[in-house]
């Protein structure tokens, strides 16, 4: 017969058997559920990293295409659905393709970032002046594009950056009618701001780049460049360049029949640049491609309309840099000459041109015309909408407007 103390020692070796036999399993459960934690952790990982990616993407295509997705268009537009979905490329852009890759095109393929366009009509008579304005912008990374308005193209190819800019020609036509057919937004999406200017600047005192910083830093939507005081056809004095200050907003200024205080809400004493060196941001440049008008080319009374499209208080998003400064030469080119411009199309009348004759003034009074019909169908628009409340009335006129607005929807 055993002692106790035997059976004592038989039990805690069972017991220390049977404890190793528990351990061993916890072990290996442990090593398990470590080896399930570190999957998951890195396919966690993988997943966040996926997901940052893509969110990182969407910014990107919000940031280049901040307008339409390919989503919307078919939803708006059933005429693609023959199409797969992630074949549609629905924007293009102004930048030129090399027909074969070099090492420097690769490195310049696909980068956007910080373009800028330009956009002049032009006529030979002016090429000098159109020269130097263009020669201000090239190194500070712009796209050119040049609108012939007179159909002389083969004068420009002796310029060292004709070959990189590009041309557009249409026979007599105005700034406005080629910016309506070739600057839609999605083609000028890329483009951080678009300097829509005319031929006839002295740009001097003027540098691109130094614009930019001061706009950028100012939060302006829509500016121009401040005029010389010595400038031909200055128009609204808040145009002119103020000595002391790197842009302002508005103007003060008593005299004649328009009074600019502070109290002074629209233009031309704040809110407004006019239509000879107008730049706009990408979203900007939006709003007022729908805002001018296909047929009333000439553009009268769209600069005073201009601040609906400044992404805000046009008080505060419109502005006048002073310190990058401009001469307007007030040349007239529209009408001058070329190989119909003294001749008034037989469509429009019968009469023919008389020798001599100034069609500047025929061009002046369509322009008139086109000034009348403009804020017609401008007021005609605000009587028809009658969700549409002007941001920029008081707000005991805006809350007249929008009881108007119910008594006639209701």
């Amino acid at each position: 017969m055993k002692s106790p103390n035997s059976w004592i020692w038989m039990f805690k070796k069972k017991n220390s058997f049977s404890d190793g036999g528990k351990s061993g399993i916890k072990m290996k459960q442990l090593s398990f559920m470590g080896v399930v934690c570190t999957v998951m952790l890195f396919v966690v990982y993988r997943t966040t990293n996926y997901q940052y990616q893509a969110y990182q993407q969407t910014e990107m295509d919000a940031k280049w295409n901040p307008f339409d997705t390919v989503k919307e268009i078919f939803v708006s537009s059933r005429k693609l659905d023959s199409l797969p979905r992630g074949i549609i490329q629905p924007r293009s852009d102004l930048e030129q393709r090399p027909l074969w890759l070099t090492s420097s095109s690769m490195l310049k393929a696909g980068d956007y970032s910080n373009r800028n366009l330009l956009a002049i009509p032009v006529g030979i008579k002016q090429k000098d002046s159109v020269d130097a304005i263009v020669g201000k912008f090239l190194p500070e990374n712009f796209t050119v594009i040049l609108f012939h308005y007179d159909g002389n193209v083969d004068g420009w190819w002796d310029l060292e950056w004709s070959n990189e800019a590009v041309h557009i020609v249409a026979q007599n036509q105005t700034k406005w009618w080629f910016a309506k057919r070739f600057l839609h937004p999605d083609i000028v999406s890329i483009y951080d701001y678009i300097f829509l200017w005319d031929e006839d600047l002295g740009v001097e005192n003027f540098h691109a780049g130094r614009y930019l910083e001061i706009v950028k830093e100012a939060g302006l939507e829509i500016s121009q460049p401040a005029l010389h005081p010595n400038s031909t056809d200055i128009h609204h004095r808040i145009t002119i360049r103020a000595k002391k200050k790197r842009f302002h907003r508005r103007v003060y200024d008593t005299r004649g029949s328009t009074k600019c205080t502070e109290a002074s809400q629209g233009p031309p004493c704040t809110g407004f640049v006019e239509g000879m060196a107008p730049v706009f941001s990408r979203a900007a440049w939006h709003c007022t491609w729908h805002l001018i008008q296909n047929d009333l080319v000439h553009g009268w009374g769209l600069d005073m309309k201009l601040g609906y499209c400044a992404q805000g208080d046009r008080t505060k998003k419109v502005g006048v840099v002073d310190s990058e400064y401009i001469v307007h030469k007030g040349i007239q080119t529209l009408g001058e000459g070329g190989s119909s411009t003294n001749k008034v199309p037989e469509k429009k009348s019968k009469k023919r041109a008389a020798p001599g004759h100034d069609m500047r003034i025929e061009i002046r009074r369509q322009s008139t015309r086109e000034y009348t019909t403009f804020k017609e169908r401008w007021n005609n628009a605000v009587e028809e909408d009658l969700k549409w409340i002007d941001p920029f009335k008081s707000s005991l006129k805006r809350r007249k407007q929008r009881k108007r607005n119910h008594q006639l929807s209701s």
